[in-house]
């Protein structure tokens, strides 16, 4: 049956590489490790790649299992390979960041006169060579060999396609960073990448504007909706009532289902044209979270739930993220501070040390 339905809408998925219960462990398993290095920034343009063939495996197997949040994943997988979303929060930031410092202490060190210590980024450490990059570049290129000798990237055309040109595209990245860091060629890469990344970054917005419209239009049309009952009906399934005591007590009052009913409908349907107001967008997108995160709870969709918040905050402030990511810093400073023992000064057997101006307008020492 798989075969037929893959045959059919020339899916791609991994796991009709073989039947083997071995083969399916490994592929799910590959898909949670990229998720996991993909959240948390290692090697993000190679995860971002393992992780959109990892989503579009497991779901493009049996896609009559999937909901409305797979489908925003399956979308977002494979607009997050176009983007450069790990360019801050990440391991790679910091990766770069540690790279830069090592590159400015060693400028620095080759001013210092012969003899005097060259102070290094990073705790006295000097910058060392990633060898994880070429390495995952040689596995997935080997991967990517294998899969189109025996034709099992699928029917479509366009993923092969874009599998080579994104296997080729971080070579020539990788060389270019290598070997001319400050040629025309390496600035042409990064204004190629910052095309890309701000294009997709306007169809991801455009995507969230259509899935809030069309679904907010969609329930005008309903009758339930127009007369402000279409939540009490999900609050007394018992598949969506992971709390029933809660849900009862939220159905029993009618002004409230009817409140929330509307609420709905208008948030959702006036959100993409809020977009040209920055700060009544700002107000309904903390509505629009707040309804998803009433969703998980009520409803039992923590999974939907977290998919559309993800893809709602690509409308975040700039100003809110930077204030997000400097009281992480310092919160993170803070937590891991090394504190330095002071030594207690005795009494009469201190010996102090204070700078004094000397005549000729030096400075002399004194004890």
């Amino acid at each position: 049956m798989a075969e037929q339905l893959i045959s059919n809408n020339q899916a791609f998925t991994t796991l009709m590489w073989s039947d083997n219960a071995v083969w399916f462990e490994i592929v799910y398993a590959l898909a949670l490790l990229a998720a996991a290095l993909l959240m948390v920034g290692w090697h993000t343009r190679a995860m971002s790649v393992l992780f959109m063939a990892g989503v579009l495996s497991l779901q493009n197997r049996s896609i009559f299992m999937g909901d409305g949040g797979d489908n925003v994943i399956h979308l977002m997988a494979i607009y997050l390979v176009l983007t450069r979303c790990g360019q801050v929060w990440s391991l790679d930031a910091r990766r770069a960041a540690r790279k830069a410092r090592a590159a400015q202490s060693a400028d620095e060190g080759d001013e210092q006169e012969e003899g005097e210590p060259v102070r290094r980024a990073g705790g006295g450490r000097p910058a060392r060579g990633d060898a994880a990059g070429p390495l995952l570049w040689a596995a997935f290129g080997a991967v990517l060999i294998g899969a189109t000798v025996t034709d099992s990237l699928g029917g479509t055309v366009w993923l092969p396609v874009l599998f080579w040109i994104l296997w080729t595209g971080h070579a020539a990245w990788w060389a270019v960073n290598r070997y001319a860091p400050l040629s025309e060629p390496r600035t042409l890469l990064d204004v190629i990448a910052n095309l890309a990344h701000n294009a997709t970054l306007v169809v991801i917005m455009a995507e969230v504007c259509l899935i809030y419209s069309t679904a907010g239009w969609y329930k005008i049309q309903g009758s339930r909706w127009q007369d402000g009952t279409a939540l009490y009906y999900p609050l007394k399934l018992e598949y969506f009532t992971p709390w029933p005591g809660l849900s009862d007590i939220l159905a029993a009052s009618g002004v409230m289902v009817m409140v929330l009913t509307y609420a709905t409908v208008i948030v959702q349907v006036a959100f993409p044209f809020t977009l040209f107001n920055r700060r009544v967008k700002n107000v309904l997108l903390v509505a629009m979270i707040g309804e998803h995160a009433g969703i998980a709870l009520l409803l039992g969709l923590p999974f939907f739930s977290m998919a559309m918040i993800a893809a709602d905050a690509v409308f975040l402030p700039t100003v809110f993220l930077v204030w997000i990511g400097g009281r992480v810093s310092l919160g993170r400073e803070l937590l891991f501070q090394r504190r330095e023992t002071v030594p207690q000064p005795r009494d009469g057997a201190e010996e102090r040390e204070a700078p004094q101006h000397s005549a000729d307008g030096g400075h002399t020492l004194v004890r």
